[in-house]
């Protein structure tokens, strides 16, 4: 009759009334939600992984830019130089440490790529295409046994033959430097004309040694790649447009003349 017929006690009974009842909720709550506790925390890992798989960084293409760079150093009779095709990718695996070293590429067939095209570091060559698929390359590096590039002194274009011994990742071995070219530690090698596949000019390394062997006529020297090849990230395959049309010549000379 209190309750029913007094505001004051009804506000006071409606009170207590929801402070029992809550506390039975909350607790309700809380043994429901503990028995539920698995699928909510799986539903919250499904959502997290579909917002992480819609970051933009998860989503990459091969890289499809191309640009030309012409070779002002060798000039025609024209005065027209070879073109070279220049393009970039991302370097996705990378050995070091065995006898014949391999780089592989995320850049293939659908985006430019063919056998032979030379590579290049922002510091250095690396080495050249000898596999393609249509997205990735397959590059034999410059640190590997089968590996020959022609090369040059930059002072006085003397050339020789730049290989690997499979010793140091640091160092590949030049042969061929007549003895007549005067040699000095620090003297800066670069790609020759003789290259092919490479431009001429590009850097190679530096002369780190010298060895002299009296029975030759040749040093063997011992030169500092400028490519770090332990944190390369980045490299440029280069095309030489007129390379093919040479090589086919080259092959129907006939050897008898």
């Amino acid at each position: 009759m209190l309750v029913n017929y007094n505001k004051t006690y009804q506000a006071l009974f409606a009170n207590t009334a929801n402070e029992i009842t809550g506390g039975i909720d909350k607790r309700y709550n809380d043994v429901d939600y503990f028995f539920h506790l698995k699928e909510t925390n799986r539903k919250l890992a499904d959502e997290n992984a579909r917002l992480h798989n819609l970051v933009a960084t998860n989503f990459e293409g091969p890289d499809s830019t191309r640009k030309k760079h012409v070779d002002t150093l060798y000039k025609d009779t024209t005065g027209r130089g070879r073109v070279f095709t220049w393009m970039p990718a991302k370097v996705v695996n990378n050995s070091v440490s065995q006898e014949n070293n391999f780089i592989t590429i995320f850049r293939g067939s659908k985006q430019g790529v063919t056998k032979d095209m030379a590579v290049v570091g922002p510091d250095g060559i690396v080495g050249r295409v000898v596999l393609v698929s249509d997205n990735y390359a397959r590059v034999m590096s410059l640190l590997n046994r089968n590996s020959k590039v022609s090369v040059m002194l930059k002072k006085g274009a003397y050339s020789g033959i730049a290989e690997w011994d499979g010793k140091d990742a640091a160092h590949v071995i030049l042969k061929g430097i007549t003895k007549s070219a005067q040699v000095q530690k620090g003297d800066t090698i670069l790609t020759s004309n003789l290259s092919g596949n490479f431009p001429p000019g590009l850097m190679v390394g530096t002369v780190a040694a010298i060895e002299t062997d009296q029975a030759s006529n040749f040093y063997t020297l011992r030169v500092k790649t400028a490519t770090n090849f332990f944190n390369l990230q980045y490299a440029y395959l280069v095309l030489n447009e007129m390379w093919a049309e040479q090589k086919v010549l080259e092959a129907q000379t006939p050897q008898n003349q």
